[in-house]
């Protein structure tokens, strides 16, 4: 097997075969990353193969310092952040602010609830689209919400509110879905009772 450096170099030479190994060992990776930011599966893949040609291309810049995913992952957050700038619809994502309403004294009420990767990752994908970019940005990329306002070109106050209020609106869908389950379980348990009766 060969040592991430020597495919790194031997991609830097423009390797073909080290390029495909390179993009079949990633690919699945950097395609979950590209799917936080856009709502078509053929979006993310559009994303994901203009991103392989950017590491390609820039690979030469890769000084080894800190982890090469790590360096691969910037790069495809910042391609999707292109696509999104680039998407004639991002510019509703102001509105979309207005249309979601948030009560004031909202507690969660769920706590020892479970859920799964792919119930949170359908939630925080149904969000408005400003939401979901600064909730992805700053919850699961860790960028600093400076960061994120000069990325998406907002105001800083943007950003904080559409994190805030994306953070709310994901709890109240949380909630949604724990209350589904239970009445779910309660009604399994309510059929058993009377099955056994």
């Amino acid at each position: 097997m060969i040592s991430e450096e020597k495919l790194i170099e031997k991609c830097r030479n423009n390797d073909r075969a080290a390029q495909k190994r390179l993009y079949n060992s990633y690919a699945p990776i950097m395609l979950g990353i590209c799917m936080r930011y856009v709502y078509e599966r053929s979006e993310a893949e559009d994303i994901l193969q203009e991103g392989f040609l950017k590491i390609f291309t820039k690979i030469g810049e890769f000084e080894g310092r800190g982890s090469f995913e790590g360096w691969m992952k910037r790069i495809f957050v910042n391609t999707a952040i292109t696509h999104y700038h680039k998407n004639s619809k991002h510019n509703k994502y102001h509105y979309d602010i207005d249309d979601v309403q948030i009560p004031k004294n909202e507690k969660p009420a769920y706590g020892e609830s479970e859920f799964t990767k792919e119930e949170l990752f359908k939630i925080i994908h149904s969000l408005p689209e400003g939401y979901k970019v600064v909730f992805n940005l700053y919850a699961l990329e860790g960028y600093k919400h400076k960061e994120i306002a000069e990325m998406l070109k907002i105001d800083i106050n943007t950003s904080k509110s559409q994190y805030s209020r994306g953070k709310k609106l994901i709890r109240r869908k949380l909630e949604a879905l724990g209350q589904i389950a239970i009445v779910g379980d309660e009604d399994d348990e309510n059929k058993t009772r009377t099955e056994n009766s």
